[in-house]
């Protein structure tokens, strides 16, 4: 084994592969033990009571007004996020947060395979919500649940499970805080990456490179944490009036704009 040789500024320091290796095989026995933790919970969560929800209230999807029921689409299993919604705003004033998570929901067919359906909900008016989606360019189910969000139990900005028994229909776990993450890859890669989330509350090594400074705070988000969820044209993440939520730039149209329409939520 070697010394390591001093690092240059924010790098990790440089050894031979015999002492890296040394080190990885102990950071790898927390990792095991982090995977046998998440597995004990998701055998708590699957022991966890659940509360029965309505069935019948009515939510608006692609055809028309439906039983929440319905958006099961057959299955027995039912996975939904409900996006947060700002009534009246164009496309680039609709919540960044949520559209990180939902790029990562495009394609749930891994979830149909074994029984579980997926949709997005959302408080916001169909009339608004159609144009949107067609924007984005998403393929997954939407549904307006304005006026039904207490009848079936879900809160914006989250993840909810449900559970399908004939007609009856049942909340059985929803997210709160971080526990969106699991569906996000993107946080899972950074989390291996040297520099991790570039996020303000992250534990550093002395001398890594700070989180970068961005504009003033948007929708009631703290500079600098999620910086990356909004971004200018020049692809740098900041917050503003002139940028959007970073997937908005890849869809046709996309462009600067000079006010985020935002009127509060529904």
């Amino acid at each position: 084994m070697t010394t390591p040789s001093p690092p240059a500024t924010g790098r990790p320091p440089v050894v031979d592969r015999a002492t890296w290796q040394a080190a990885r095989d102990e950071l790898l026995v927390r990792e095991k033990a982090h995977t046998r933790a998440g597995d004990a919970l998701a055998a708590a969560r699957r022991r966890l009571p659940m509360v029965e929800v309505d069935g019948s209230a009515e939510v608006t999807g692609a055809d028309g007004p439906v039983p929440f029921r319905e958006v099961f689409a057959g299955r027995d299993e039912l996975v939904a996020y409900h996006s947060m919604w700002f009534d009246g705003a164009p496309p680039q004033g609709q919540c960044e947060g949520c559209t990180f998570n939902l790029w990562h929901l495009r394609d749930t067919v891994y979830l149909q395979a074994r029984g579980v359906s997926f949709a997005v909900l959302t408080s916001g008016r169909w009339a608004e919500v159609a144009p949107y989606r067609d924007f984005m360019g998403y393929t997954q189910p939407w549904f307006s649940v304005r006026g039904a969000e207490e009848s079936i139990g879900t809160v914006e900005g989250h993840i909810e499970c449900y559970l399908r028994d004939g007609d009856r229909v049942f909340l059985t776990y929803e997210t709160t805080g971080r526990g969106n993450e699991p569906a996000d890859g993107t946080l899972g890669l950074l989390d291996m990456t040297p520099y991790g989330r570039r996020e303000g509350w992250q534990d550093d090594p002395e001398g890594w490179p700070a989180a970068p400074e961005v504009g003033a705070p948007v929708g009631g988000h703290g500079a600098p944490i999620c910086w990356y969820w909004r971004s200018g044209p020049d692809g740098a993440g900041r917050w503003g009036p002139t940028t959007r939520p970073v997937p908005q730039w890849t869809r046709p149209g996309a462009t600067p704009v000079a006010d985020l329409g935002r009127q509060g939520g529904h």
